[in-house]
């Protein structure tokens, strides 16, 4: 009987813990897909969302201006997905663009860029290391790379927030449907 009683406490026992059935490894490269492409609607939208007459403003004197911001975005972006090493040749961006079309178009293009470089990376390529400047270490992995790009996006997303609110508007995350 204590034999049956352990032999059933450890069956339950073992039951309890959780085990996955299958290990999956994860696509990277889809996951910075995905990544790459919410980010570029978020900018978009974002940089959409100042009229153009307010492009010129700046928080401060020192300060980009909120034109600039999204420029500043447009040309990180290239600058930094030639390190990819990929065959589609990059946007020519011009850095002094102050209308609002011109501007969303350099953004738009240096987003649509990404994505066409980061679909040239197999599962295996993306996981690579490339020379990148030696703030980043010298040698990244080009999922690293795209990465970077994403977060410093979000960096400047949040500086435009303040310059929209700064003029009386919300941005497009803060908006109710």
């Amino acid at each position: 009987m204590k034999t049956v009683l352990r032999l059933s406490f450890a069956l339950a026992a073992a039951a309890l813990v959780a085990t996955p059935a299958f290990a999956q490894k994860a696509d990277v490269k889809a996951e910075v897909m995905n990544d790459w492409a919410a980010m570029k609607t978020a900018m978009v939208k974002i940089t959409n969302e100042m009229p153009e007459d307010k492009f010129g403003f700046k928080a401060t004197p020192a300060q980009r201006s909120y034109g600039e911001q999204a420029m500043h975005i447009a040309g990180a972006n290239v600058n930094f997905l030639k390190t990819l090493g990929g065959k589609t040749a990059a946007p020519t961006i011009n850095p002094k663009a102050t209308s609002k079309a011109e501007i969303v178009k350099a953004l738009e293009d240096s987003f649509d860029y990404g994505t066409a470089v980061l679909n040239e990376q197999t599962a295996d390529s993306i996981l690579e290391q490339v020379k990148v400047p030696p703030f980043m270490g010298g040698m990244a992995s080009r999922a690293r790379v795209a990465n970077f790009l994403i977060g410093h996006a979000w960096d400047i997303y949040g500086q435009m927030v303040v310059y929209l609110r700064l003029n009386g508007h919300v941005p497009p995350a803060s908006q109710r449907p």
